[in-house]
């Protein structure tokens, strides 16, 4: 029963004030968040700081509307600052800590920003030198804040209302990884509670589980986790630059039960496992969950095997942070050979070229549509291309709805590989390639071919311990497991790291890029 009254009301709210209201409300003295140097605050001690570090913007100018950017690492005082600027309704645009002087100049042009929150240094980096040699060269004149020198405070008794509106556009999220352009969605906090009531809803976590942030906070799966957080009254560990095994005194120390954020996650903590096999990595962990890239079955194996816990892998993207995720009493072969049901609340369609709905099991063009959809983007003209009129998205992905509802990825659109007019999914070779003992990770990509039109081309990292894969080896293996000819990989490369971005997806077109000089080899 404590558990049902510790969330009842909480499933849908209005805003993410009225949300955190609530919930400091209804547990005042548990703990909020905890981070390195044994420091943590509660739910009401967290609502209490917020409003104060909103009355302390509020005087300096900070209002309703104000275009303000922040490019911080996972920390409290990072998420104190966000749940301020929401309270005082300005508009946010969070960028994530690994961005450079050139996104991070689109980005503050594009949103014309009007104030700029910075780290001051972190991790070796000076963003106050980066800060002003952008704000020397900006149309826009923005104003910076050092948040390593203390959030600003004042009376909150001062504060206007909150604002109520929560279709307002306040969030401004940029797409990272897939293009040389990220494009800046529009959020309100209607469709970010929407996303993160989809995950609460899915995943399930009770008032005594302990939850992480592992990424990057400013990544739109850190509302998913904070709306979560609220409905469900989870405590939530944040770590600024994850690492394994540098962090795992911190998980450890709070008893981490929830942990994850995408398969390059997972994978870390099955290395990790691997180094002291004799002795569980984290005693306390239950559950992996994240979304974000591919997961192979081979992954889902390997971890319940050898970590011992599950993982509800999901998916969703910039523009609907929630789409689908797999259940707690989803099947094996669900957890892995899908990405779950659509969550509560989404529509998947699945279309052919023409904009036929699909039937299931059959490939094509996914759709989203929910109350978790963005608004669109700051740019028109790709809003009216990607956003259609009867409400649904064109993610830019492929995939199938199963009989039993899952949704299963196979690809993006603009990464289908076609052979001499053969359509080859990357996902189907990608999956097969991971159950090799030699592959620790690996991408697929086309690459263009004189005769062929695209050759497949598979680009692999090695495993600890194990002798590079071989050609030879890797036409063997696939044929030996059944694969069909013209999809077996042509050329393999042997890197040693993948290129990724800051959430860990792999950069296809960067790959793309690279090898393409080299596609006409034979």
């Amino acid at each position: 029963m404590q558990a049902a009254a510790d969330h009842a009301g909480l499933a849908e709210g209005g805003t993410f004030w009225e949300l955190l209201s609530r919930r400091a409300e209804l547990t005042p003295d548990r703990m909020m968040f905890a981070e390195g140097g044994d420091r943590s605050i509660t739910f009401a001690g967290f609502r209490d700081r917020c409003e104060r570090v909103a009355a302390g913007l509020a005087e300096l100018g900070v209002r309703e509307g104000t275009a303000f950017s922040w490019q911080l690492p996972t920390q409290i005082d990072t998420v104190t600052l966000s749940v301020a600027l929401s309270r005082l309704g300005a508009v946010q645009n969070p960028i994530i800590a690994l961005y450079r002087k050139r996104e991070v100049g689109a980005l503050l042009e594009r949103t014309r920003a009007e104030w700029y929150a910075i780290p001051g240094e972190w991790r070796g980096f000076s963003y106050t030198e980066m800060a002003d040699e952008l704000h020397a060269n900006a149309s826009t004149q923005f104003k910076t804040i050092r948040v390593d020198h203390g959030l600003p405070e004042a009376d909150a008794s001062m504060l206007p209302p909150a604002p109520s509106d929560p279709e307002a556009v306040r969030w401004l999220y940029s797409t990272s990884g897939t293009t040389s352009a990220p494009k800046v969605v529009l959020h309100s906090d209607r469709t970010l509670i929407a996303g993160g009531s989809g995950l609460a809803a899915a995943i399930e976590p009770g008032p005594k589980d302990v939850g992480s942030i592992i990424y990057p906070y400013a990544h739109i799966g850190g509302p998913d986790n904070l709306v979560m957080q609220l409905q469900r009254g989870t405590s939530t560990v944040l770590v600024d630059a994850f690492s394994l095994p540098d962090s795992l005194p911190l998980l450890t120390q709070h008893g981490v039960t929830i942990t994850g954020g995408s398969t390059a996650h997972y994978l870390m903590f099955l290395e990790a496992q691997r180094a002291q096999p004799d002795k569980p990595l984290l005693p306390t962990l239950r559950l992996l969950n994240g979304g974000g890239a591919p997961m192979a079955p081979e992954t889902y194996r390997q971890v319940e095997s050898e970590l011992g816990v599950p993982i509800q892998h999901g998916y969703g993207m910039t523009e609907c942070p929630m789409i689908a995720n797999n259940l707690p009493d989803g099947t094996d072969d669900q957890h892995m050979h899908s990405e779950g049901p659509p969550v509560r609340g989404c529509e998947i369609r699945v279309e052919d070229e023409d904009g036929n709905i699909l039937p299931a099991g059959i490939d094509g063009n996914l759709l989203v549509r929910g109350p978790m959809v963005a608004h669109g983007y700051l740019d028109p003209v790709t809003t009216r291309e990607l956003f259609r009129a009867d409400g649904f998205f064109i993610t830019g992905d492929r995939g199938h709805l199963r009989e039993d509802g899952c949704i299963v990825l196979t690809g993006r659109t603009k990464e289908m590989i076609i052979r001499k007019g053969e359509n080859i999914s990357p996902g189907e070779v990608e999956d097969l390639l991971m159950t090799h003992p030699s592959v620790c990770a690996v991408a697929v990509i086309g690459l263009p071919d004189a005769t062929r039109g695209q050759r497949v081309c598979a680009v692999v990292e090695t495993a600890d311990g194990t002798a590079p894969l071989g050609d030879a080896d890797m036409q063997r293996f696939c044929r030996e497991a059944g694969l069909m000819v013209q999809k077996i990989p042509e050329q393999l490369e042997i890197v040693d790291a993948l290129p990724r971005n800051p959430t860990l997806k792999i950069l296809k077109h960067t790959l793309v890029a690279r090898f393409s000089t080299q596609a006409g080899k034979t």
